[in-house]
């Protein structure tokens, strides 16, 4: 995808979200509120839930819940995918596995995880974790694999050590790769964790959510929807940055 970089780009960009929220706007108000809440409504609603404390209070819960199931994901994920990429016959015992556990639905292990670990934070931030190891994992190996043999050849005629060959190869080479895979980690683990807070004990903002529909207060469910929309934006651009950051660098040490 394209991103912005001159002022015209910005200024097509910012057209196109006024356009959105115009839409957004007239687009709605003809429908019951308990269907649907017009722009101004739901951002009348989000900055009550704000000054009141309650959005403050479920978010840092969630981040917590967040920011702790893919964190474990990264630590794990990116040496193990290192490491197979170093060990041909066990990346390529495991590497249909792998590609299932990428591909899978983790939504659909939530009960079976729910009968072992029942409801307490530890589920969640597994139900987290499995959203987002798979992504950094899968991408970590593809990245060291396409690291060219000679470049270990050349490292290793000048003797250099199985650690000195991860270090000054295969962590820069794979490293744009792996910040590919937790930058789309990141999103998977929003979904992650509202799944999570959603069909498990509820908690954070998806209890918000669930309350909000409850009540049909529509305005305060698409609020929350927008936290969260704007929330996964900013952290995907954040990852979006490093990786062009570490890319160019990469580009640049050749």
């Amino acid at each position: 995808m394209r991103r912005p970089g001159s002022g015209k780009d910005r200024l097509v960009v910012l057209a196109s979200l006024g356009a959105g929220i115009l839409l957004w706007e007239f687009g709605t108000r003809r429908l019951s509120p308990a269907v649907a809440a017009p722009f101004s409504a739901t951002m009348s609603r989000l900055w009550e839930m704000t000054v009141s404390g309650e959005l403050p209070t479920t978010l840092v819960g969630s981040l917590v819940l967040f920011a702790v199931g893919l964190g474990m994901a990264v630590v794990v994920a990116l040496p193990l995918g290192l490491l197979l990429a170093r060990l041909p016959v066990v990346r390529i015992a495991l590497s249909d596995y792998i590609a299932l556990g990428n591909a899978m639905p983790m939504v659909a292990l939530i009960p079976f995880i729910l009968s072992l670990f029942g409801l307490d934070f530890g589920a969640k931030v597994l139900v987290v974790f499995l959203f987002a190891f798979f992504p950094v994992l899968y991408n970590t190996v593809e990245g060291a694999r396409s690291i060219r043999p000679e470049l270990i050849e050349v490292a290793r005629s000048f003797r250099s050590g199985e650690w000195a060959i991860w270090r000054d190869v295969m962590i820069p080479a794979a490293f744009p790769y792996a910040m590919t895979g937790v930058r789309q980690a990141i999103g998977r683990a929003l979904v992650g964790m509202v799944a999570a807070e959603f069909f498990l004990s509820a908690s954070g903002i998806g209890q918000l959510l669930l309350i909000s529909a409850r009540n049909f207060d529509t305005a305060g469910l698409f609020a929350a929807v927008l936290v969260i929309t704007v929330l996964g934006f900013a952290l995907m651009g954040l990852g979006r940055a490093l990786e062009d950051r570490f890319t160019v660098w990469r580009g640049t040490g050749r």
